[in-house]
């Protein structure tokens, strides 16, 4: 294979995810990861079984992982950047040696980090910018699509990248990698809450049931610029879009024994159906909470926030 051929199996990989991404959410099943596309008749996959993975049709890495229960200790660096750590402890081994010619041609990857087992947040591209054989460890940062499809395509018509060129344009990149990156590990954190938050409340919403995941929210009890506002599932609900923001501007509160309020003017308005099945049928409900005890919003926490719910009234 050539890199031309690489070059276009990954575009139209990237091009695959986009699409699910834009359909599906950032979060994706690993059932929907692993039955990849179709290209030219043939099936290529995005996702294996290691962490280090290259489609047959390509003659580099596509994608690199992190599983939710991974052996390897893939950390995020001082400077914000992802330390990705090898395969095994022989710095040569294939999946190593392949991660490295990426890094050397500059050629964009996936990254699959695991959330919980089954689910993955998709990040791309990024790039292989440092390799540490000594602590075998490569340093992973991310960029965007645009500068992406940009390297693609001088391969895709044959022109040849000056060093100088490149290592000016690399060098010029360093700071906006950084802020991509330290953005994603933001992105983890708080997908990580969300799918915690969803899974034990069933994937629907506590006030009015709805199921549909893709408009389904972890909402925070106590806000999470607060010092009490972990990303727990005590400390969250999983709300639709509609309540989640009517939750967060108090037009509703929640009571420390789960009961949902409805703000007194709210109740009093005349507005259409909306407002009277959408909100006004809440009042007085009782929220619908996970099976595990465990998992039940803290009582002290909706205290706190039942009355900043009652001074907003």
């Amino acid at each position: 294979m050539t890199s031309m051929d690489d070059a276009l199996v990954r575009r139209a990989a990237f091009d695959w995810l986009a699409a699910q991404n834009e359909f599906h959410g950032e979060v994706l099943s690993r059932t929907r990861l692993a039955s990849g596309f179709e290209f030219r008749g043939d099936r290529v996959h995005v996702i294996g079984p290691q962490g280090i993975f290259k489609p047959r049709a390509m003659n580099l890495p596509l994608s690199i992982t992190t599983s939710p229960n991974s052996p390897y200790n893939d950390a995020f660096g001082d400077d914000g950047l992802l330390r990705y750590r090898y395969r095994g402890t022989d710095p040569n081994h294939p999946d190593n040696s392949g991660l490295r010619h990426a890094m050397q041609q500059r050629a964009p990857l996936i990254y699959f980090h695991g959330l919980m087992p089954g689910r993955y947040l998709t990040v791309c591209p990024v790039y292989v910018v440092h390799d540490e054989p000594e602590r075998l460890t490569f340093t992973v940062a991310v960029d965007d699509a645009a500068y992406a499809n940009t390297q693609l395509e001088r391969v895709l018509e044959g022109i040849k990248d000056d060093n100088r060129r490149v290592a000016e344009e690399e060098e010029e990149r360093t700071l906006f990698r950084s802020y991509r990156t330290v953005a994603t590990r933001v992105r983890i954190h708080q997908n990580a809450f969300r799918e915690r938050v969803l899974r034990a409340y069933r994937e629907q919403c506590a006030f009015c049931g709805l199921r549909h995941e893709e408009l389904l929210d972890a909402a925070h009890i106590i806000r999470d610029a607060d010092p009490e506002g972990e990303p727990t599932v005590r400390n969250g609900m999983a709300l639709c879009k509609l309540h989640h923001a009517t939750f967060d501007r108090f037009f509703v509160g929640v009571t420390p024994d789960y009961i949902i309020e409805v703000r007194r003017d709210i109740m009093d308005e005349q507005d259409g159906p909306m407002l009277l099945h959408g909100l006004k049928g809440l009042h007085n409900r009782r929220i619908l909470v996970p099976r595990a005890g465990r998992d039940h919003p803290a009582r002290n926490l909706l205290e706190r926030r039942y009355e900043q719910f009652l001074a907003a009234s």
